[in-house]
């Protein structure tokens, strides 16, 4: 029977809402393997006492921090970004090469730790990189707002490792963890870490999404119990971007969870890092709470592309624009 425009489906709310509180009562107390590992932590997270914390932090130890060495170490864990509903072939063929021929520009530094690009340039990137240690990440799973079929988000993500990614960022399924529904939200980031396989995988938490600290706790142990690699604060596209605060909470998230698996997980601060002091700040967080073990290139990944140049005129005396 054709549809008429006349006639409209109907919905019950009340007999649906019903539905729903059976399906709840049926579950009873069981609780899912995510939330029994969310109870092994604590994840009332005390606002003030972290700004206090982070307070001493930064008078105390980020001065010792602020030199030419710990520089030159952030600017080979940058990861040089763009990410533009502009960005075609020929643009990002140009900032590779950029890459390409860092090494011989300023043979003495450290070359970045990886190009992000959406997945389609996945390809380009690889055919045009030249130097070797220099990951190709990608963002994927329907970038930024996750909010899309999971049989989309795991092809995309497929074939962004077959072009050759090596590293995958995806985002935490906002909405599903808000509702509290943490198994979906999970299953959704286990089901993309199947797809990436032994290619790296950051989940990014969009932190300022997430209302409170203790929700920025809670992201994180779920998204490292559900496969995550690595989290990442933002993706720069919503009203926020990287904290002192959401860093400092994530890098006690990371300690703990390696201190109950013995898994370790790395970090990446993005979104918003606007100065070298953010990047100097961010380090001497993981520096004092997750110590020595994590401060590699391969831990700890800054998510910029404005950082590098000022990370090169500070590290040379003079301003260049390289980048």
């Amino acid at each position: 029977m054709a549809y008429s425009k006349d006639i409209k489906p109907t919905v019950n709310k009340g007999k649906l809402k019903a539905q729903v509180e059976a399906q709840r009562a049926d579950k009873g107390t069981e609780k899912s393997k995510y939330e029994q590992a969310l109870a092994k932590y604590n994840c009332n997270v005390n606002e003030a006492e972290v700004s206090e914390a982070l307070k001493k932090l930064i008078v105390e130890k980020v001065p010792e921090n602020d030199t030419k060495e710990v520089k030159k170490f952030l600017l080979g864990s940058v990861e040089l970004t763009s990410l533009s509903a502009a960005d075609y072939d020929l643009k990002i063929m140009k900032m590779v090469e950029k890459v390409n021929n860092f090494d011989s520009a300023f043979p003495d530094l450290p070359h970045v730790a990886a190009i992000c690009v959406y997945p389609n340039f996945a390809e380009v990137v690889k055919d045009t990189l030249d130097v070797e240690g220099v990951d190709i990440a990608v963002v994927s799973g329907s970038f930024p707002s996750s909010q899309t079929f999971i049989e989309v988000k795991v092809a995309e993500t497929a074939l962004a490792v077959k072009d050759g990614a090596t590293n995958v960022d995806i985002v935490l399924p906002v909405g599903k963890f808000l509702c509290e529904d943490y198994e979906g939200a999970c299953e959704e980031i286990s089901e993309l870490k199947q797809t990436c396989g032994n290619v790296a995988m950051k989940v990014i938490l969009e932190n300022c999404l997430l209302g409170s600290l203790s929700n920025v706790k809670k992201a994180s142990i779920l998204s490292m119990y559900a496969g995550a690699d690595y989290i990442k604060t933002s993706t720069g596209k919503d009203k926020g971007g990287a904290t002192p605060q959401d860093v400092y909470v994530m890098c006690q998230a990371i300690k703990e969870y390696y201190e109950e698996t013995g898994i370790q997980i790395g970090l990446k601060p993005a979104g918003g890092i606007n100065t070298v002091m953010d990047a100097v700040i961010f380090y001497t967080i993981v520096k004092e709470v997750l110590g020595e073990k994590w401060l590699t290139n391969k831990w700890f990944r800054l998510g910029t592309s404005r950082l590098t140049n000022l990370l090169l005129s500070e590290i040379e005396g003079n301003e260049i624009k390289f980048f």
